[in-house]
């Protein structure tokens, strides 16, 4: 019996230690945001972490061990082998969800795991050689999620001391930087593809810093700002940063270095901190629409941060604010705001009267190319291997930040020539059979799916979308998803939706509009992911992979 005893607590140790990595790193995903996190358990796939039936067998062996002690441990041996097996082959395939190793995570999960050896030993103490010991194994094992989460909360106020401490070395180093010009990027799309655009023609002749990838939060841009990256390029020292493409040229404007800020938010006020501590003079509102709808908690809300009334509103009162003239919240804010100095950027030039625009637009599956045209009677022809044609509204808006900057057209044109199409989150690959694979699981919204279908629409043969639904749209999201199935429709021969959650609001959507309701697909399984399309195409035949694809499933195909 002892030898069986210390084969569970070996499983339950190995188990425990699965639950407190994978809801550390649920937390971290969610950016330790209560609200996002706690958004996550209204989807499909986040009821089923907290209500499936693994976790009502473990409610009723707690009774079990009680009434029949043998019965319950074999049981439990077995659920708890089965959990230590399926761990191993996770880790053998690299499929366990972690956290990153930042401080932050480390610290949290040695925090959890002392919590664990403590609670271990004190059960073991007390309750060793009877049910109760068994019993208080198991309820920790069922509080996981309630334990860690307490834990995370409950030093969240000595996180946020400390990041208030790195914000103000930030905003005290920045507040030293007089020559300086720095950029805002803020909205609820486009904005790390206008960011990677501008970066790439600004670095053609300035000196250039940008956020990297992800990190558009006042911790991700203070880190940057403190790093040495941030010191080469005031100094002007070589090795600086430049995006992925950029020939730094002869005739660089080294007396003027360039901050780009991607901004992000999910409060009201948050995009109103970020300007506090960068100070822009110039701000970029790339487009808006519902996506984090959710964690604002209405439309007013989001206008304000990722909306850019909060970054117009910073600016200084010769700033300049960048908007995009074909969203009409963008327009909105032009109409408000008070800045004198306000430029618009739109596709076409009859939707508004705009300062930059563009004619004779043509899309390839590699590239986009057209003439920008400007109220100055400027024009140049752009040629970009970017993908979608999309990716001409965030160019335009780089484009117009780099003209305000004293970059003629001619200059900007041939930094264009070095943009990388990975520039704009989105890839064209040959993949398995040869099919077409354009991979724009980089981040989804509502705007990205509909202009992503657009792009898939000008390929030859059967086309196919994989996506999830979208999340943190809040009370728009049955709608949302609606119009995402009459798009589908319209371009699609299959559509395999990963998620539950508003799959049947984008089924109606299909079917009202044309498509046969076997080919609108709920499959969660990768293998069978991977079958279906293997099966329904060949050669020439185009998937896109739209959203928050799994890596497995991008790596099989």
């Amino acid at each position: 019996m002892n030898f069986l005893i210390n084969i569970l607590i070996f499983f339950w140790f190995t188990r425990t230690a699965k639950g407190v990595l994978f809801w550390i790193y649920l937390w971290q995903l969610k950016s330790y945001h209560i609200g996002r996190f706690l958004d996550h358990f209204k989807t499909h796939k986040g009821k089923k972490i907290l209500f499936n039936p693994l976790l009502l067998t473990k409610l009723l062996l707690c009774f079990l061990l009680f009434i029949d002690y043998y019965a319950a441990l074999s049981i439990l041996l077995i659920i708890y082998g089965l959990e230590f097996s399926f761990f191993i082959i996770g880790i053998i395939k690299k499929q366990v969800k972690k956290p990153v190793a930042t401080v932050k995570a480390i610290f949290l999960i040695g925090v959890v795991f002392l919590d664990v050896i403590g609670y271990f030993y004190f059960s073991y103490l007390y309750a060793k050689n009877s049910p109760w010991f068994i019993f208080a194994m198991l309820a920790y094992d069922i509080c996981i999620p309630l334990i860690v989460s307490l834990i995370v909360l409950f030093f969240q106020p000595f996180f946020v001391m400390l990041r208030n401490n790195t914000l103000k070395k930030a905003k005290s180093k920045m507040a030293k930087c007089k020559n300086l010009t720095v950029i805002g990027i803020t909205g609820s799309y486009g904005k790390t593809s206008t960011k990677e655009f501008l970066t790439t023609i600004l670095s053609s002749k300035f000196r250039v810093l940008k956020t990297p990838e992800h990190k558009n939060s006042e911790i991700g841009i203070a880190q940057t700002i403190l790093s040495k990256d941030f010191d080469r390029v005031l100094n002007q020292e070589t090795g600086a940063p430049f995006s992925e493409g950029a020939r730094p040229n002869t005739k660089k404007d080294l007396s003027v270095p360039v901050f780009i800020v991607e901004m992000g938010a999910y409060n009201k006020g948050g995009i109103k901190l970020l300007c506090d501590i960068v100070k822009p003079t110039i701000g970029i509102v790339t487009g808006v629409n519902e996506q984090h709808l959710a964690t604002f908690g209405s439309l007013e809300n989001l206008l304000s941060a990722e909306g850019g009334q909060e970054l117009a509103n910073s600016l200084p009162k010769d700033g300049l604010i960048v908007l995009n003239g074909d969203n009409k919240y963008c327009l909105d804010l032009y109409k408000k705001t008070t800045l004198h100095n306000k430029k618009l950027y739109s596709v076409d030039k009859n939707v508004i009267n705009s300062d930059i625009w563009t004619e004779s637009i043509e899309v390839t599956k590699d590239s986009v190319s057209f003439i920008a045209m400007s109220r100055a009677k400027e024009m140049a022809h752009f040629t970009v291997s970017v993908l979608g044609k999309q990716n001409v509204q965030n160019l335009l808006g780089a484009i117009l930040v780099a003209r305000e900057l004293k970059m003629s057209f001619e200059e900007i044109a041939k930094a264009c020539n070095v943009i990388a199409p990975q520039q704009s989150g989105m890839t064209l690959k040959s993949g398995i059979h040869r099919i077409n694979i354009i991979d724009s699981s980089y981040s989804s919204n509502p705007d990205g799916v509909v202009a992503d279908l657009d792009y898939l629409n000008i390929f030859k043969g059967k086309k196919v979308i994989v996506m999830p639904c979208l999340i943190e749209l809040g009370d728009k999201s049955a709608e949302v998803h609606y119009q995402i199935g009459k798009k589908i429709a319209k371009v699609c021969d299959m559509a395999i939706i990963t998620t539950k959650d508003q799959f049947e609001n984008i089924k109606k959507g299909a079917i009202e509009n044309g498509m046969s309701p076997n080919k609108v697909l709920l499959i969660d399984k990768l293998s069978d992911i991977v079958g279906h399309i293997t099966t329904f195409c060949k050669e020439g035949d185009t998937v896109l992979l739209e959203g928050r694809v799994p890596n497995e499933v991008i790596k099989l195909l």
